[in-house]
């Protein structure tokens, strides 16, 4: 690590942050960045010298443990410890993502109606104004090489090159797997097929378009333009979304070919941070209808592999209710292959999506519960059950949305969480 002194900002350089991702109570960052500390933020920037990170500092910050995330897709998240008051138990996190757009969030409050997080924000475009000023030839070499990054990552850059990533993989990433928590979201996305097969009548993130697989020299084509977009920062990434919202139906085929590519191009081998992994969807019939090399052949992959299934409901009301063009007997035939798969392969998780929310019929949690109780005579530390939240709003909804949740998972046999939905 280098360290300078500028002016009033402190200035390191090629600091090295953890190499391995963590269930922790505390600030981590993790890879390798460089960060300028002012009197009142910290500013942390990727290794293509665009802003990353802002946590505050003094009196006016409301927690000195919470942060500012800045996305590729430049979207800025809010971290808050939630007070810790059961964020963890909720989503399996000690974090709760604000996110800037509408969600299913449970947090009935706005960080960015909060004054300070706003003007977080806006100093980031003024520290940019300030080393444009600063740059000189006289500066070392190192400071100015990291200097000229930013200067050129621009927030008007930045939005231009948020607009680009979606050029690049031919769509925009409107939901993430909920698995990729466990790598705080931080994925490559490659688009394997677009469209859904069900056009269930109550998702609002999914493709209208009818399933389509995208052929092998688009895939290659976008993992060559996505090697370019993350540029020298690309070895802070060890995790790669199969996109968009049923790549498991794509087939063993062009799974396999997908993923392989996009290990070696990346050269996810030589990544910053240990291990690989592999994140996508898959629905009802996929699962059904997948033949078990598929999982041989995913167990082979460098990569542990984590698959989340839309089930949603078991209840033949619900599903109606939903329009989601399945039945409870199909249902119940995906969630005992999915517990089969998960006892037979090691580097493979299959998790499952169930909805929740005080206006689905009567019969829906009693369903889950026969369902669980039906095929699992103790608790099982593998196969997550995601609960998401059906948010129209109300504060007073969110919180006994909470509570609930809390009486439910209780009575779970199998690790449950909350599902928030977030966008790329």
């Amino acid at each position: 690590m280098e360290a300078f002194q500028i002016d009033d900002l402190k200035i390191n350089l090629n600091v090295a942050g953890a190499g391995e991702f963590s269930k922790v109570s505390y600030s981590l960052r993790y890879g390798h960045f460089n960060e300028i500390s002012t009197p009142k933020y910290i500013f942390q920037f990727n290794l293509n010298g665009e802003i990353k990170f802002i946590t505050g500092r003094g009196k006016s910050w409301p927690d000195p443990s919470e942060w500012l995330k800045r996305t590729v897709t430049n979207d800025w998240i809010y971290y808050s410890t939630g007070g810790y008051s059961g964020v963890y138990d909720s989503l399996g996190e000690y974090y709760l993502p604000c996110l800037p757009y509408p969600s299913n969030s449970i947090n009935s409050s706005d960080p960015f109606s909060n004054k300070a997080v706003s003007s977080a924000i806006d100093s980031w475009h003024e520290l940019h104004e300030k080393i444009t000023t600063l740059y000189s030839d006289s500066l070392p070499n190192s400071l100015k090489s990291f200097f000229n990054l930013v200067i050129v990552q621009s927030p008007e850059n930045l939005k231009h090159r948020s607009r680009s990533l979606r050029k690049i993989i031919g769509d925009r990433i409107t939901v993430l797997p909920p698995d990729s928590r466990h790598v705080d979201y931080e994925v490559i996305p490659v688009i394997v097929a677009d469209g859904c097969l069900y056009k269930c009548g109550f998702c609002r993130v999914k493709s209208r378009l009818d399933f389509l697989n995208r052929s092998r020299e688009d895939i290659k084509s976008q993992i060559k333009g996505l090697k370019v977009f993350y540029g020298s920062d690309i070895t802070n990434y060890n995790a790669i979304f199969l996109a968009q919202h049923d790549a498991l139906h794509a087939g063993e085929e062009l799974l396999e070919f997908a993923a392989g590519y996009a290990y070696k191009a990346f050269e996810v081998e030589r990544s910053n941070l240990k291990g690989a992994s592999l994140y996508l969807f898959g629905s009802v019939d996929s699962i059904l209808n997948s033949n078990y090399t598929l999982f041989d052949r995913l167990e082979e992959l460098p990569f542990s592999t984590y698959i989340n299934i839309g089930l949603e409901s078991a209840d033949e009301e619900t599903l109606a209710a939903l329009k989601k063009a399945i039945t409870p007997e199909t249902v119940g035939e995906a969630f005992a292959r999915i517990l089969e798969i998960n006892r037979r392969y090691k580097k493979i998780e299959i998790t499952a999506n169930f909805l929740f929310g005080d206006n689905l019929p009567k019969g829906h949690l009693p369903s889950f519960f026969q369902l669980i109780e039906k095929n699992i005579d103790r608790p099982l530390s593998k196969g997550a059950i995601y609960f998401s939240p059906m948010i129209n709003g109300a504060v007073k909804e969110r919180r006994g949305i909470k509570r609930e949740f809390y009486k439910l998972k209780v009575r779970s046999r199998l690790p449950t969480f909350l599902y928030l939905i977030q966008r790329l």
